[in-house]
């Protein structure tokens, strides 16, 4: 569904966008492009850190940079011909002493490469802790935030989280549910091997729960198990779930995996049987396969990735803390793929404290830091 706001102003403008990104922004840098008078999505950017470098030493891009870099996202918007730039940043109101608003010259870099872009600029705005202000306007009297008015009412939407970062909290299954999923993960070990480089072969037992072993039968049709379990995504049983931690740390399996839930158990199919190719022969994946993981293919359906977000996280929640570097990638991976790259760098930080040399984790954040986005997202934009 497409979500539609009317604004008939900056104060009215300002109101919309918690209901365009779905939360309101933090410490950042929105882009809303138009068509003629309609909006085309929201383009979220942490505000780059002051100095030459960030918390970690990485060197800042420029102001220049930075413009290019997002007013290049806003240009693969199909027919998008306008601009609004809103700068959310707190605690630098610089309204007593009469001084315009914070970081004037990233926004004069943006309005720059907005024009030679050929976008027509609708608004420019600082939002700070208490008041909002027209950057092409700096020496006009700050508006209270009280002014705004409340977010435009659309149906299914419950309003806007509190942040960017809202919702990235894993849930908690409680210990009865991670205890028993940790025990089916270990008796599935003594069948298909250890979940993940940092597990280690179980003790053999003379005994071998059948459990396990009927699972790991399921797992000659690995498609039709992905598909199941997206039936019933917050309620896997615990050999289910360990099944899926299992998966998640075979690299080959998880991307069959994601390309099904981005597509289609034909798809997995596909995926599967190219995976077995290539491990056999090295033959390379085809692109319209493989190329999924990177953003390429016809647009996803959005509610199955959420449904498949929503199983990973649980299974997150449940795996042993070895076991986790895989899916916390998936889970990441899915993030990205639905257009909220803030919750993939949270859990590529997570995935990576637990297995640092975790090469999906490793390309999965190179693309992110590059400013990539699925091709989709703009597509869906365009719809």
């Amino acid at each position: 569904m497409t979500t539609i706001v009317h604004a008939a102003g900056a104060a009215e403008l300002l109101a919309a966008i918690p209901v365009l990104t779905g939360f309101t922004p933090r410490d950042s840098v929105v882009l809303l492009p138009f068509r003629r008078s309609r909006t085309a999505g929201a383009l979220r950017f942490d505000l780059p850190p002051a100095g030459d470098s960030d918390a970690g030493g990485v060197p800042s891009p420029t102001v220049e940079q930075f413009a290019a870099t997002a007013l290049g996202l806003v240009r693969r918007i199909p027919e998008a011909d306008g601009l609004a730039i809103a700068v959310y940043a707190d605690g630098t109101e610089q309204t007593a002493t009469g001084e315009g608003p914070p970081v004037p010259d990233l926004v004069g870099a943006l309005l720059r490469e907005a024009v030679a872009r050929g976008l027509h600029v609708i608004e420019a705005l600082h939002v700070g802790a208490s008041a909002w202000r027209d950057y092409r306007d700096p020496l006009a009297p700050p508006h209270p935030l009280a002014e705004v008015p409340a977010p435009p009412p659309v149906p299914g939407f419950a309003g806007p989280a509190p942040d960017q970062f809202s919702g990235t909290d894993l849930p908690e299954p409680g210990l009865f549910a991670t205890e028993s999923v940790g025990r089916a993960l270990i008796s599935l070990e003594r069948v298909l091997g250890p979940a993940g480089p940092r597990r280690t072969l179980p003790t053999a037992v003379d005994r071998v729960d059948p459990r396990a072993q009927e699972t790991a039968a399921l797992l000659d049709d690995l498609p039709s198990f992905l598909e199941e379990l997206l039936d019933a995504p917050e309620t896997p049983s615990p050999f289910a779930a360990a099944a899926l931690i299992w998966i998640l740390n075979r690299p080959a399996l998880r991307d069959v995996a994601l390309v099904q839930w981005a597509s289609s158990i034909e798809h997995g199919d596909r995926a599967l049987a190219a995976q077995l190719c290539h491990t056999a022969t090295g033959r390379e994946v085809p692109v319209d396969v493989g190329g999924i993981l990177i953003g390429h293919g016809p647009r996803p359906d959005l509610d199955r990735l959420g449904v498949a977000l929503t199983l990973l996280r649980r299974t997150v929640a449940l795996a042993p803390r070895q076991a986790r570097g895989g899916p916390l990638a998936a889970v990441a991976w899915l993030s990205w793929a639905t257009g909220r790259s803030t919750h993939a760098v949270r859990y590529l930080d997570q995935a990576q404290e637990v297995e640092p040399g975790l090469t999906f984790a490793q390309l999965l954040r190179a693309v992110i830091d590059a400013g990539v986005l699925p091709d989709w997202a703009f597509r869906t934009a365009a719809s």
